[in-house]
């Protein structure tokens, strides 16, 4: 089961666990992750659960879904290369560890 590290804003980092197929915002809310809220439910019609990929998982992470970025800029903070929405982000067995960056704020 790949495991996703998330690195609050204050630099402290939660351990989630998660199942193949299981978005990264899935994986936050199933446990409680404060800053990320996913408030559509997954449904790419918010910006509340916007992540930064961790550079060095960028590339495993994939690319943004068609709408991802215009939804991104509606996101609280300003979106950088490494932004995504993490309801986008869907985990296989390759993505253990995965490290992501949570913003500030959401709303």
């Amino acid at each position: 089961m790949p495991v996703v590290v998330f690195v609050t804003a204050d630099g402290r980092r939660i351990e989630c666990e998660g199942q193949s197929g299981d978005t990264v915002m899935h994986v936050a809310v199933a446990n409680g992750v404060e800053g990320i809220i996913g408030e559509c439910g997954g449904s790419m019609m918010c910006a509340t659960c916007h992540c930064f990929v961790d550079s060095e998982w960028i590339a495993r992470a994939g690319s943004r879904k068609d709408g991802e970025t215009d939804m991104l800029e509606c996101a609280a903070v300003a979106p950088r290369s490494t932004s995504r929405l993490s309801c986008q982000v869907r985990l296989n067995e390759e993505m253990d560890g995965l490290i992501v960056h949570l913003p500030e704020m959401q709303i």
